[in-house]
């Protein structure tokens, strides 16, 4: 996902802007997920696995995992996995069957869709809305006074 030709563009006669091919590739999948299973919504330890697994099919690599679970009328359980090329979320509303995701790597390499597919089809939720944003750098050199 790089850009494969350098390219100048001329604002002004003094100035020359130059994209290069070294680039930042920033992915992010993220959606939610509607009526999941409570079962698996509720498990703080399955959803943990879940993540780490979704960790291992983006080819990111794990600093970190964290759970918490809250209670109350809008708990639920949060997994946050900190991978070297950013983070992999997911965050559950027991009571509402509801789930949002959210996978954003940085890499060429990575895979931020067979993460988020993971995850939807362990939440089975009845429905549910994916999103793709490209966050993907673009490095501009600016020359003046040629």
């Amino acid at each position: 996902m790089g850009m494969k030709e350098d390219v100048s563009v001329s604002s002004d006669k003094h100035a020359d802007v130059t994209l290069k091919e070294d680039i930042i590739v920033g992915k992010h999948v993220f959606g939610n997920l509607y009526g999941i299973d409570k079962n698996i919504a509720s498990d703080a330890e399955e959803l943990r696995k879940i993540v780490l697994k979704a960790v291992e099919l983006s080819k990111t690599r794990l600093l970190d995992i964290r759970v918490w679970k809250v209670g109350g009328k809008k708990g639920g359980v949060s997994v946050i996995a900190l991978v070297e090329e950013s983070h992999i979320a997911v965050h559950t509303w027991i009571e509402y069957d509801y789930a949002t995701v959210d996978v954003y790597t940085c890499g060429q390499n990575s895979d931020p869709w067979k993460a988020f597919n993971y995850i939807v089809s362990k939440l089975r939720p009845r429905y549910y809305t994916v999103n793709y944003a490209d966050r993907s750098s673009i490095s501009i050199r600016v020359f003046s006074g040629r």
